[in-house]
């Protein structure tokens, strides 16, 4: 296999198994359809790929016509292809305003923005070309003396300021007289008339070759106000023309797009540096542009695809950062499209769906959600942005109640958009910022005696004499800083938000909200008794109660999750990685969810700290339907309130059979006859749809899909993930899901990722009655204290839940489980398309795989072994070894004969025990990995052994993996560094450090320093010493085994050595946030590697990254903050400890990770940097 040369970007892959070395990507490696599998029906099923999708009628044209291959235009940017998906683009900016508090106009605002703008050209990037931006612009007031100038000079006389709107338009020489027509039709068609379209004058020498081939034809129109209409009706009608206008006009094959359109503000922007911004748009050099405000953005894309239309500002914002919640907050505002009226709007409501348009990035989305909501209610602007970034209201107890009932009132109506975050904002009245409710980003600001107001993200961008500055601060977290120029004044967070939360009666509104409390006092009287479980035979309960086989428990999911959970209240910690198949490749049955990764973030925004930041994180969610998101009622808190997701066995019940204040309950049964077979399961998932579908339009307020009657009188259940999966997205597309609230009451959820993952998929509640069902027995038995009551059981189990979510949401920077519940965060490994599209619409599932026919099948596997008896083993709960490795059991990667092998042939020097260790990890290999399904193509020419490296030559490319002395011997350590250093290879640090003496006067046979020398939050022995010692620099922003997660060392294992590396005292535990918990943003990365780079100019900087879905995206950012080498961990890596579900359920196999690395490098042309 020819090596790939490359210039001085290289890539690593680490695996948990394999020294991890430079790798080659070569495409002489092909998928094979048969290879592994032998007898094993389950190991081939990610080969089992279905090409039919779900579809309903209107779906399958448009299917037809997505199999034909476009052409892409020369300004669009590049679609989905291999690995890349441009869903997984991210961006982080520069931004800044500056505004006259008394609202007068003048140029000096405009070249004082022109100053802040180009003084952040460090937050934007360079394309391949390192003269194309990945986006700058400005939004102003309207520049009425020039406008009018400008057209006088064609004979148009322009209306007075306010009776007229305007806005730039990115049209193409081909089609624009065409699209002009058209826009004025429909104008014309809303009672409007368009006064006159001008060519915006533009000089093409000052931008860049790639922003030249995608430059467009900027025109404005002139939009007149009819007469008597007011100026709040002209708004409207000028946003209804533009958003029909977005949503008719745009045709494949021409360019259509509107960059603003208002009676108040334009935008100028495109595909600039921050400098190039000024000298494109002649309009902005002329003295006759007089602007009361300005907001600038400049955009580091963490791809090169930036385009014209992406550039900042949008309609009503600029934005830096992340939503992180995205998925869910697009799909639940789709939803609200059955719920929502207007009377402003009245029946043109529906013209202007779908509010989100499709393609967006997170700012574009948000844009069009805070400019509907502003336009579609009776909400100002700066309302509307605390309904979408509410603070963290939940756990303050200084926040006064008022304020707080306006942020429950507004929890009801919509749930947070949740992510890192600094936006700026404005409808040319209002123009401020709000930060988000961790305060992840950066914001100062500045107002001077003149009257002027300055904000930006970092400090040094406007100069300003001292002693003329009235006013410096920054915002902090979740508060915001308004200047209103109609008012002509700054008003300050707490007066803002005080005059907001006393608008409207909301504290009266909440006395309404529903409680599980009131609900158990109202059923007082007519409350079931629970089942009593000890009337039970021995042979039906406890640990030999037949459903825990047939919902996939084993004595692990027992003895190693459960219990821990109900007596210490937290989940178990594990170590050493996940060295098991994949549930694809799974011999055993494995359950819906195992199919399932957890998402993380890394480098464009933080993960957070779920301890140390628990007072910005809640878990309480409203239940039940949702009311009109645009009308401010009353009925928007006729909700259930709940403090966490998981429900007890009787408050289940209870809810089945709720009448209280007119609720109604539907329970949907998710069970069918086991003789039914195949046909039977995907009949079940299509009825619970249907009577889900009927349920909602029937008036129901709670549906509930449960699993209670499996395993009883031959009944066998779908699973509820399944189940719910296809009900939740059936709901969204018939537009019912608002009206009903899902609880799942299942059997088969009992682990912290399960009940992740069915929240992540439109459950509102769930009840794991199985496990509370266990958990009583176990006490009847005397494992779990006699003493400890149902009650205490329910509290502990919902305690370590509740803590397992949170550690599961803070990996992804999110703090609310509101805004967790559907927003997806998953990627699928080896599920196929037609499932996907079914029940998980919008999920990533890049290798294909199983079909559902085959999760069917499994299904009634499970029930075959637990009832049809096939041998007397079966009563007794399975062992498959999932965790640790069992004869006859899982494989393992590493297992105890490999290992046997290994270690005789490096003590024996036998070469026999060589090749037995050979053939048994390529045999695990091949049953537990990606890799393991690829074979090499044998029909090509054989290389001349003259033309391949010598051994001595390719050793040199071995590093080891990055593992700190403490979690393995500090012997061990050093034994792996001198060997490196003999052969010319690199052994890593890790980020525990090395001490001086390893890599100070060193015998050059026997030297203990290691060459790469790892980097994670300037913490454990980062000294400047450390850093001269070192060939590479290796900055870990991720762990394979955990990643999202932090380290830790219990404080028995801090010895004096670990503790003086460390810079530590023995004994003390070491606890860690999140790697570069102080890394918000790719700029900050690249800040992160220039001052390396200072530090050792002859170092070579490294970024460890972990695989999923996305981190090509993320990698080619990298390459662009000059980053020399990546690293490519996978999910099974690392010596670590963290809790099994991290452990378990998060990253992707390297494989996929470093195939879109390498994949969307070349597509960006930055491979060779």
């Amino acid at each position: 296999m020819a090596p790939i040369t490359t210039d001085n970007c290289e890539f690593e892959c680490e695996s948990s198994v394999e020294t991890s070395i430079d790798t080659t990507i070569e495409n002489s490696v092909a998928a094979s359809a048969g290879s592994g599998s032998g007898s094993n029906t389950h190991a081939s099923r990610t080969n089992e790929q279905s090409n039919e999708v779900y579809l309903s009628e209107g779906q399958e044209h448009e299917q037809e016509q997505e199999d034909v291959p476009l052409e892409q235009m020369p300004w669009e940017a590049p679609g989905k292809q291999g690995l890349y998906d441009p869903q997984n683009e991210h961006e982080a900016c520069g931004v800044g305003f500056i505004v006259a508090i008394d609202g007068k106009r003048s140029h000096k605002i405009l070249r004082d923005a022109q100053t802040l703008s180009e003084r952040m050209n460090h937050r934007g990037a360079c394309a391949c070309d390192n003269d194309t931006g990945d986006g700058a612009g400005v939004l102003a007031s309207i520049p009425h003396g020039l406008y009018a100038k400008a057209l006088s000079k064609e004979g148009i006389t322009l209306p007075d300021l306010g009776d007229y709107a305007t806005g730039i338009f990115y049209l193409d020489e081909a089609q624009h007289s065409a699209a002009e027509k058209e826009f004025n039709d429909l104008a014309q068609s809303l009672g409007l008339e368009v006064i006159a379209w001008r060519t915006v004058p533009a000089s093409q020498q000052a931008i860049g070759v790639v922003a030249r081939k995608s430059e467009p034809l900027s025109r404005q129109v002139f939009v007149r106000r009819p007469e008597g209409s007011d100026e709040k009706d002209f708004q409207r009608k000028v946003f209804v023309l533009r958003k029909r206008a977005s949503h008719e006009l745009a045709k494949q094959g021409r360019r259509f797009y509107i960059c603003s359109l208002s009676d108040r503000t334009v935008v100028y922007k495109g595909l600039f540096t921050s400098d190039q911004l000024w000298d494109y748009y002649t309009d902005l050099k002329n003295p006759e542009f007089e602007t009361y405000l300005a907001l600038v953005h400049t955009r580091f894309s963490t791809n090169t695809f930036p385009s014209w239309e992406r550039a900042h500002p949008l309609r009503v914002l600029a934005h830096n950062g992340e939503i992180n919640t995205l998925r869910g907050n697009v799909n639940l505002m789709k939803a609200r499209e059955g719920v929502m009226e207007s009377e402003a709007f009245g029946e043109q409501l529906k013209k202007l769906y779908p509010v989100v348009e499709p393609n967006l990035s997170d700012s574009g989305s948000f844009d069009c959600v805070l400019e509907f909501i502003t336009m579609a209610s009776d909400r100002s602007l700066p309302e509307s942005v605390m309904t979408m970034v509410p603070e963290a209201w939940q756990n303050d107890k200084t926040m006064p109640q008022e304020k707080r009932d306006f942020y429950q009132w507004a929890a009801c109506v919509m749930e947070p958009w949740d992510g890192p975050a600094l936006i700026s904002f404005t409808d040319g009245r209002y123009i401020g910022a709000v930060l988000d409710r961790n305060g992840l980003r950066p914001s100062r600001f500045y107002v001077t005696k003149e009257n002027v107001l300055v904000m930006a993200s970092e400090v040094g961008v406007y100069d300003v004499d001292p002693s003329q500055v009235t006013l410096k601060s920054r915002l902090k977290p979740g508060r915001m800083l308004l200047v209103d120029t109609k008012e002509k004044k700054l008003i300050q967070d707490i007066e803002l938000k005080q005059h907001i939360s006393k608008s409207r009666p909301h504290s009266e509104w909440l006395q309404q909200k529903i409680t599980l409390d009131e609900i158990r006092n109202a059923n007082m009287l007519n409350a079931l008794p629970v089942e009593d479980l000890s009337l039970l035979p021995a042979s039906q309960r406890g640990i030999f109660d037949p459903r825990l086989s047939l919902f996939g428990y084993t004595t692990e999911t027992v003895n190693m999750l459960l219990i821990p959970m109900f007596k210490n209240k937290k989940e178990a910690l594990g170590s050493m990685g996940n060295d098991s198949p994949l549930a694809c490749l799974s011999n055993f049955q494995p359950v819906a969810y195992e199919y399932f990764k957890q998402l993380f973030a890394q480098v464009t925004n933080p993960p957070i700290d779920p301890f140390r930041e628990k007072v910005v994180m809640s878990m309480q969610c409203p239940l039940g339907p949702e009311a009109n998101l645009l009308q401010p009622s009353a009925q928007q808190v006729h909700r259930i309130w709940l403090t966490n997701p998981i429900l007890s066995i009787p408050d289940t019940q209870l809810l089945k059979r709720n009448t209280h204040r007119g609720w109604k309950t539907k329970v949907l049964d998710i069970t069918f006859q086991f003789s039914d077979g195949v046909p039977g399961y995907l009949e079940c998932i299509e009825r619970v749809c249907r009577e889900g579908y009927n349920a909602a339009q029937a008036g129901y307020q709670l549906i509930v899909i449960s699993d209670r009657n499996a395993g009883s009188n031959g009944m066998t259940a779908v699973s509820a993930l399944l189940a719910l999966g296809a009900l939740h997205h059936h709901l969204i597309e018939t537009l019912q899901r608002m009206k009903v609230g899902i609880i799942v009451e299942t059997a088969e959820a009992r682990e912290v990722h399960h009940i992740c993952v069915l929240l992540g998929y439109g459950a509102d509640a769930i009840c794991p009655y199985l496990a509370f069902e266990l958990a009583q027995a176990l006490r009847d038995d005397g494992v779990i204290g006699h003493e400890v009551t149902d009650k205490q059981i329910y509290a502990a189990y919902a305690q370590a839940i509740d803590t397992g979510i949170a550690k599961v949401m803070a990996k992804m920077g999110i703090s609310t489980l509101q805004s967790y519940k559907s927003a997806q965060i998953f990627e699928a490994v080896g599920l196929g398309i037609d499932l996907v599209a079914k029940c998980f619409r919008g999920t990533q599932s890049r290798i294909g795989g199983v079909t559902l026919e085959i999760l069917a099948k499994e299904g009634l596997e499970r029930y075959q072994l637990t009832y049809c008896k096939i041998s007397p083993d079966t009563r007794i709960l399975r062992n498959p070894g999932h965790y640790h490795w069992r004869h006859g059991g899982e494989a393992h990667i590493n297992e105890p004969s490999s290992i046997g092998s290994l270690q005789e042939a490096a003590v024996s020097k036998n070469l026999d025990a060589f090749e037995a260790f050979k053939k048994t990890t390529l045999d695990s290999v091949k049953k537990c990995a990606l890799r393991g399904q690829l074979e090499f193509v044998s029909d090509r020419q054989k290389i001349d052994l003259s033309e391949v490296e010598p051994a001595s030559e390719i050793v040199k490319r071995f590093a080891t993996g990055a593992m700190s002395f403490g979690s393995i011997s500090l012997e061990a350590h050093q034994t792996l560094a001198v060997t490196m250093n003999r052969i010319g290879g690199k052994s890593n640090t890790g980020e525990g450090g090395e001490d001086s003496d390893r890599y100070l006067n060193q015998d050059p046979n026997h030297s203990r320093r290691s060459a790469i020398k790892q980097v994670a939050s300037g913490r454990f022995g980062v000294t400047a010493s450390y850093l001269a010692n070192a060939d590479d620099l290796q900055i870990k922003m991720a762990q394979g085994a955990k990643p999202g997660e932090g380290g830790e060392l219990p404080g028995y294992k801090v010895t004096k050595d670990i503790a003086k590396t460390r810079k530590s005292v023995p004994g003390v535990g070491l606890i860690s946030p999140p790697p570069h918990h102080d890394i918000y943003s790719i700029e900050d990365l690249a800040e992160l590697i220039y001052d390396l780079k200072c530090s050792n100019p002859n170092a070579r900087i490294s970024v460890k990254l972990v695989s999923e879905v996305g981190v090509g995206v993320v990698a080619s950012g990298v390459a662009k903050g000059k980053a020399e080498h990546i690293v490519i961990s996978g999910h099974d890596g690392g010596t670590g400890a963290s809790s099994w579900t991290g452990i378990k359920n998060a990253g992707m196999p390297w494989e996929l990770g470093i195939a879109e690395t390498h994949q969307v490098l070349v597509l960006n042309n930055l491979r060779s940097r």
